[in-house]
């Protein structure tokens, strides 16, 4: 009879040896070999009338090294069930060269040792403790404000065609040519099409466009007519090339100047701005603004708690993990090998990514979090409405809805992210019950001023 045995290796590392009787392989062995003597295809045989000795010296040793693995995994699989034993990955073979495999001549008893990676029990103390932590409120200011409204009349403004360059708001609109020094065409390269306010463009540039008009072109070097700073930010928009390109000399043509004149605050702005509902007057359309305006600051507040959440919990829970373990699974356990460079260089995140994988399937389970697929299609659902610019009650007004949904109900992927997505944003909601959160009003500047939730918390790690 097979047995196992147990022993620790490291922290949540073990290793398990499996004892095979000839009795755990050879019956399935002789049974394999004889379906093969019935379905041997050999060149010279009738099929099934190959003789049985030819056949075991053939293959009868593939046959048995596969049995004696087969045995001793299921051996190892229904210990560990019995064990209870929750291991990560699968466990894999120690690599044992000096042990003979078995023969056929001679089977004997044989034993193969695994190692396995143990899942390890954890209290997450964040959570138990209810720690503190602060769910900030971006206060909306006046020059907030007046910003946001000024950047809805230019967003809705027209542009009107202009004779020439004498704004620093104009908008310029050019293609640019790789030349020769005197403005050549050079062939062999596209021209680039370009749309920039006047303001935006390097400052010697600009000298040079002014009073310039439709149809003008200039020559000049990128190198010529730009600052340090200006040169980076030039040859990759409009130009979209490396640094070369500094020293090569362009053409730009002029094709049209326009100005950008803001559109008036009135009822046609307001029916643009806000298409599915009424505004009275400049006072209820500056309401609406400032409340669109603040939902969106909380959603990023929110954002920030919820990472914030995330940090706490993955650095501060103390996981006992299989290093050793895990990191020979990264090297060998993929699709390709890695070298233990990689695996050093990937593990940091790969643990990151592990820690918190235990953490959210032990607070879903605590927790009894769940999502049903009503849940799934619904949002689904709003999601297309919304972007048709529909709220969640207008279904009516989209027959295809139930065509669309058919077509959903097949596309595994989308489900699955909208699944992830909901029961993630259930458990968030959940956890904040759990922590003693503080509420604070803070300015704009301040509030992308904060360091980032990864780095207030990486320095508790390990």
């Amino acid at each position: 009879m097979a047995t196992v045995t147990r022993e620790n290796i490291s922290a949540q590392h073990d290793k398990l040896t499996v004892k095979l009787e000839q009795g755990d392989y050879m019956p399935a062995f002789e049974k394999t070999l004889k379906q093969q003597t019935k379905n041997a295809n050999i060149p010279g045989f009738r099929k099934g009338m190959v003789p049985a000795g030819m056949l075991r010296k053939m293959y009868g040793q593939a046959i048995l090294n596969e049995e004696v693995i087969r045995a001793a995994g299921q051996k190892l699989d229904s210990y560990l069930r019995e064990a209870k034993v929750s291991i990560f990955a699968q466990p894999m073979i120690l690599a044992n060269a000096d042990k003979p495999m078995p023969s056929m001549t001679n089977p004997a008893e044989l034993d193969f040792s695994f190692e396995i990676g143990i899942k390890p029990e954890f209290e997450i103390e964040a959570v138990k403790n209810k720690a503190p932590l602060t769910r900030y409120k971006i206060a909306v200011t006046d020059k907030m404000m007046e910003d946001e409204i000024e950047r809805i009349k230019r967003r809705y403004g027209k542009v009107e065609a202009q004779d020439t360059v004498v704004n620093k708001d104009d908008i310029i609109y050019s293609t640019y040519e790789r030349t020769d020094e005197h403005g050549n065409p050079i062939e062999g390269h596209d021209k680039i099409e370009d749309t920039e306010v006047l303001e935006k463009v390097p400052a010697k540039l600009k000298e040079m466009l002014m009073g310039k008009k439709a149809g003008d072109t200039i020559v000049f070097r990128p190198a010529d007519v730009c600052t340090e700073e200006e040169l980076k930010v030039f040859l990759k928009d409009p130009l979209k090339a490396g640094e070369e390109a500094a020293q090569h000399y362009y053409k730009q043509t002029l094709t049209k100047i326009g100005l950008l004149i803001p559109q008036e605050l009135g009822p046609d702005l307001y029916a643009q701005v806000f298409q599915n509902k009424e505004v009275k007057d400049e006072a209820d359309f500056t309401d609406k603004v400032r409340a669109e305006l603040s939902k969106e600051f909380d959603r990023i507040a929110e954002e920030r708690l919820q990472n914030e959440i995330f940090e706490l919990l993955v650095h501060n829970t103390p996981i006992n993990l299989p290093v050793t373990f895990l990191k020979r699974w990264m090297r060998e356990g993929g699709e390709k090998p890695k070298s233990a460079q990689e695996v050093e260089a990937e593990y940091g995140s790969f643990e990151h990514q592990l820690r918190w994988q235990l953490i959210s399937d032990k607070l879903i389970t605590e927790h009894k979090i769940n999502v049903t697929i009503e849940e799934v299609n619904q949002n689904i659902k709003t999601q297309v409405l919304a972007y048709f610019g529909l709220g969640p009650d207008d279904e009516d007004e989209a027959p295809w809805m139930e065509g669309y949904m058919a077509k959903i109900a097949k596309d595994e992927k989308m489900i699955d992210e909208t699944y992830r997505r909901l029961l993630m944003t259930k458990l968030f909601t959940h956890l904040e019950q759990h922590f003693t959160i503080t509420d604070k009003e803070i300015g704009e500047e301040e509030f992308f001023k904060l360091g980032s939730a990864h780095e207030a918390h990486h320095h508790h790690h390990h």
